[in-house]
């Protein structure tokens, strides 16, 4: 009985930190409230997160005020042509002690807890991998040596779908590894004129402090312990497979739009945010609904068109609301 009160009263805060976090963001970002959601969910989830949208929409923004109301430290790389992988990981250097001179390891931007990769497909492919292995495991490798980055680590990428002249699309083993492809939108005339009351006065709104490191991991480690039923993993299993052309359940338009499926990480990234989620609302179970809910921002990026997809404009996201339409929460 007290071990259920326990998880009641831990389930309690996970969801009383995620609407004080929501709050706060919101007190400076003005609508995208879905971007916030997802980017928040995807936070607790132990992912990263890759922010699409035209300049000005508060990409840069969103994500310094979510390092302020969780007092992480936040780190921005302005990513260009001439960066070099050194630049974002660090390098060696040598200093002088005691009359002796000794290499010593110089971090780089990318110790820290909120990591901004801003513009992050205009570097070069070389520099872009420079932050493959800490996506994956929180660590660099400069010179043989391996280094621990801080926890949480998170890596918030930015990209402009419009001006692609000079930019290096990344690799697909590299969009991968972000957990979301979040989409920004343009405001629309109320939440324009909000933005106009908030930037052109005296006195800009911040957010307060909400919580701190340590809270966040304990809240992750939370998050991994709520259990999810046996159909509701097959169903996420059934939705990546969907997305294959040569599956069993890939729809009519998949077969003919799509060339290569969603991974594997797609399937963990909806059970982990489905998980997340479930707390953010109270509850220690995970429904259909949750996994439903993150399909889009997981699979979006990890579907490959085919010549005729592209051809005749066939977006991601419409052929994940047909999987959605098509695929059975539970087997016939």
């Amino acid at each position: 009985m007290s071990k259920t009160k326990d998880i009641e009263q831990q389930a309690a805060l996970f969801a009383e930190t995620f609407a004080a976090l929501r709050e706060q963001v919101g007190r400076v970002i003005v609508g995208h409230k879905q971007v916030v959601e997802q980017t928040l969910v995807c936070l607790l989830a132990g992912g990263h997160v890759l922010l699409e949208g035209v300049p000005g929409l508060g990409k840069t923004l969103l994500v310094r005020t979510l390092a302020d109301a969780l007092d992480l430290q936040f780190t921005r790389i302005q990513f260009t042509p001439d960066l070099m992988p050194a630049d974002i990981t660090g390098t060696n250097i040598v200093v002088e002690t005691e009359g002796r001179r000794e290499f010593q390891f110089a971090p780089g931007p990318i110790f820290g807890n909120l990591l901004l990769a801003d513009e992050i497909n205009r570097a070069t492919p070389k520099t872009q991998s420079a932050i493959l292995e800490a996506m994956q495991e929180c660590a660099v490798t400069v010179a043989r040596h391996r280094h621990e980055l801080p926890a949480p680590f998170m890596v918030l990428a930015t990209q402009n779908p419009l001006e692609m002249e000079g930019t290096y699309p990344l690799p697909e083993a590299q969009l991968d590894r972000f957990a979301f492809k979040v989409l920004l939108e343009s405001p629309g005339e109320e939440d324009l004129v909000a933005i106009l009351d908030r930037t052109t006065g005296q006195d800009a709104p911040a957010p307060e402090k909400v919580t701190d490191a340590e809270t966040i991991e304990s809240l992750k480690t939370l998050a991994r312990q709520v259990p999810a039923a046996e159909e509701v993993k097959r169903y996420a299993a059934r939705l990546v497979l969907a997305t294959h052309p040569d599956s069993d359940g890939a729809t009519d338009a998949v077969r003919k739009y799509i060339r290569y499926g969603a991974s594997p990480r797609a399937a963990q990234t909806m059970l982990l945010s489905a998980k997340a989620a479930a707390l953010s609302e109270g509850r220690f179970n995970v429904a259909f609904a949750d996994l439903r809910r993150f399909a889009a921002p997981a699979l979006r990026h990890r579907i490959i068109l085919n010549f005729d997809g592209q051809a005749e404009g066939i977006t991601p996201d419409a052929l994940v609301e047909e999987i959605l339409e098509e695929t059975p929460e539970a087997r016939q």
